[in-house]
Order: C-alpha cells, then structure tokens, then sequence
C-alpha cells in the first residue's frame, strides 16, 4: 500500500518574523518620582505628578547656598524613562535658582528600589552660576557625584504648617 505522506509545517526562519511588542510589564516595584524627597543635607525636592510623557515640575529648596541672600524655593522641570517598562528609570531635571542666585543647577540620576520597596533616588549634579567673562568660566562650574535623596511621607506643605514630630534631619 502506498503512503502518502503530509507536508511538515515549518516556523519561518527569525530573519523574518517581524519585531514583536508585548505589553507592560508588571513590575514588582517600581520608582515614581511624585512626591516629597530629602538629601544628606537637607535639602528638599517636591515633584509634582509625572505625565504620562515622563514629564514633571516641582520645587527644589536648597539647604546649602553660596550666596547671602535668603534661600528660597525655586522651580524645577523635568523628565523621566517610561517606568511601565523600566522599575528603575533614569531622569533629569532642571533648577533655576532665579529668586535668589543668579545660577542653574542640572541634575541627571536614577530611581532605585530595594527589596522592601524603598526607593532611592542617585544623581550627579553640575551647577552654572553667572559670571562677568568668558575668562572667569573656570570658577562658574561646579559639580557633585553620589548625591542621594531618599524620600519622605510628607509634603512641603506639611512641612511649612511646622510639624513638630517631623524632623528635616531624622533618619536619612
């Protein structure tokens, strides 16, 4: 008797399957950058709601400042990495120290997640302070790495009305 035998279906070889795109990932933790932060130093950074471009705006107040005049809260705008696919995303932001110095800061950095769900954010800063000539750009830049904020359950508004169990400098 004579068999006939059925064709095999094979895959298409990669070379030409087209690229494939699958939904967000679900991420155990994942860093939102909204919110309240503090450094070592006590500075503190609210950032408003990030949009979903990965756009936001805040506030920066500084605790440390190389002029006299009186610190004051100054604006910041930025941007992040998509974090429905990246649980730690890089970002940067920009603040403009208009109401008291005459400089701009520019942060770059990434949110961290430890295991318990504790975020960290690390960055490097470099800062631009005006100067009279191009001959005294040599001492206009400075620049800081390893600069951490760690965040805080409270908001500058919080903050302002004088909380007296909350401290500014309490377990960083």
């Amino acid at each position: 008797a004579s068999h006939s035998a059925s064709p095999q279906l094979l895959p298409p070889p990669l070379s030409s399957v087209p690229a494939l795109c699958v939904g967000p990932r679900l991420l155990p933790f994942q860093c939102d950058l909204s919110g309240l932060w503090r450094n070592e130093l006590g500075s503190l950074m609210e950032i408003d709601k990030v949009n979903d471009a990965g756009e936001f705006s805040g506030k920066y107040l500084t605790a440390v400042t190389a002029t006299s005049n009186c610190i004051q809260s100054s604006p910041l705008k930025g941007a992040q990495h998509d974090t429905t696919q990246r649980s730690q995303p890089t970002f940067g932001f920009t603040v403009n120290w208009e109401k008291f110095s005459n400089s701009t800061t520019v942060f770059v950095g990434q949110c961290f997640v430890g295991d318990k769900g504790k975020e960290t954010l690390r960055t490097m800063w470099l800062l631009r302070e005006e100067v009279g000539s191009p001959g005294d750009g040599w001492r206009a830049t400075r620049w800081v790495t390893g600069h951490r904020l760690a965040r805080m359950r409270v908001s500058l508004e919080e903050l302002s009305k004088g909380r007296d169990e909350f401290s500014i400098a309490g377990n960083f």
